[in-house]
């Protein structure tokens, strides 16, 4: 059963929470196993592993003393290694370490070497980046990329007349032959070089034969994708929507849409749609937005939130398992650098703290994401993934980044902090990760609703 079949039998509300709950469990217990693989390996001993928080649900011991638990609290997880004096892992339990051997002490987080520490730390996100990557090349795998040359699979419906068949070989469009998909850069040029006009001459290869038809612009105002919690969908827009009007003007193209959202500067913008041989009337409101401007810095927007689609889908072809691969790597890379890009900015006034969500708005988008299908919700939670992978690795007390400093200063002077010292950085620590999720919060229900 495809999550989208699944979504309707539930409340919003409660499907919301219950997609929500699974992203984060599994983003969480990976990040967790990181932690507990890599320090078993390096001879650190786990006694608990957690998923969640508070009273214990369920749990069992394996054959090795680790206590395997589920918590009631599902938002977040840890592992307690011997003679850690709390979950963080930076001090020790008072009384444990004096009752070990020496040998026994290795065997802790404390007294393990520095390496097999830093080993261990690092690990929760490190496993979070190779479960987005994963995942990544599992979704490149599986929708595969479009053919070469570009063969027609599946006509898309629209209220548009043309002579285009599935299984047409498009060789050129008025008159220009069509560069490969696998050049982004090209083919979107290509695109936009076309003439602006609602029919467009397209040479096709049908059975053998050379031919030219007519049909509609390549890039019509056909609904590809729908953001979550954009005024689009809150407009009830839906993917394969044809946008036939926009404030009473026909439109042909995806292209002109963008002109009309920024010059209404988020008044209300009337949309006529086709659906299904069904004409439906809409009215959005765009949604300000700060984008980060290739040179650096950013710029205001307006977005409604919706991808442009093409009047048919391509044949693809399945890449190779390393073109995937790199393929993956290089969207947790995008992912990093724009999130640390995007915090800099807020930090700097630079653009809007409403493009900080906080658990609801995560929450939303979740659900969101299951209603469009299995890929697509799997899809986000490799996004995330790498988002709390990066967070982790923030300098902070408490987070995975803040003890890597530890470790640091450790290496260079020759012993760690005292444990008061460790105790003042770990409360200014939590205070500065509770306030981030309070902000978060406060954005989702009274500023950024």
């Amino acid at each position: 059963m495809d999550l989208t079949t699944l979504s309707s039998s539930f409340g919003g509300v409660l499907w919301t929470a219950v997609f929500f709950v699974i992203a984060l469990s599994v983003i969480i217990a990976i990040h967790e196993y990181g932690h507990y693989i890599v320090g078993k390996k390096s001879g650190i001993f786990p006694e608990v592993f957690s998923l969640g928080f508070g009273p214990v649900i369920y749990s069992r011991v394996d054959g090795d003393g680790t206590k395997w638990q589920l918590a009631a609290i599902p938002f977040g997880g840890y592992v307690k290694f011997r003679g850690d004096g709390n979950a963080s892992g930076a001090i020790a339990e008072e009384g444990v370490m004096d009752s070990l051997s020496e040998d026994d002490k290795r065997s802790t987080m404390i007294g393990a070497p520095l390496w097999a520490r830093a080993a261990t730390v690092a690990a929760g996100p490190v496993f979070n980046f190779v479960l987005s990557i994963v995942i990544f090349t599992a979704v490149f795998l599986y929708r595969g990329v479009a053919a070469d040359p570009l063969i027609i699979d599946e006509l898309k419906p629209t209220p548009y007349t043309q002579n285009l068949r599935n299984g047409d070989q498009v060789l050129a469009i008025e008159g220009n032959p069509i560069p490969s998909q696998e050049n982004g850069v090209a083919y979107s040029e290509f695109v936009s070089g076309l003439p602006e006009q609602p029919l467009l001459d397209y040479t096709v290869l049908r059975d053998g034969t050379e031919l030219t038809v007519e049909g509609p612009y390549l890039r019509a105002p056909i609904v590809g994708s729908v953001v979550p919690r954009s005024a689009a969908m809150d407009a009830g827009l839906q993917v394969g929507d044809v946008i036939t009007k926009l404030e009473g003007q026909e439109v042909f193209s995806f292209m002109q849409l963008p002109a009309v959202i920024e010059a209404s500067e988020g008044a209300p913008v009337d949309l006529e749609i086709w659906r299904d041989g069904e004409v439906l009337n809409k009215t959005l409101e765009a949604r300000r937005m700060d984008e980060p401007l290739p040179e650096g810095g950013f710029r205001t927007v307006y977005r409604i939130g919706l991808g442009s689609g093409q009047i048919f889908e391509p044949e693809t072809v399945t890449p190779s398992f390393l073109d995937a691969l790199w393929g993956s790597v290089r969207q947790v890379w995008t992912i990093m650098s724009g999130s640390v890009s995007g915090l800099w900015h807020m930090a700097t006034g630079a653009i809007s703290t409403c493009n900080l969500s906080g658990p609801i708005g995560i929450a939303e988008t979740a659900g969101d994401m299951a209603s469009q299908g299995t890929v697509s919700f799997i899809w986000l939670i490799a996004v995330l993934s790498t988002a709390i992978g990066m967070l982790n690795l923030f300098p902070i007390p408490v987070l995975d980044g803040g003890h890597l400093v530890f470790y640091a200063y450790e290496a260079v002077f020759g012993k760690p902090p005292s444990d008061g010292a460790l105790k003042v950085l770990m409360s200014v620590g939590l205070t500065l990760v509770l306030a981030m999720m309070l902000f978060g919060l406060t954005n989702d229900l009274i500023f950024c609703p």
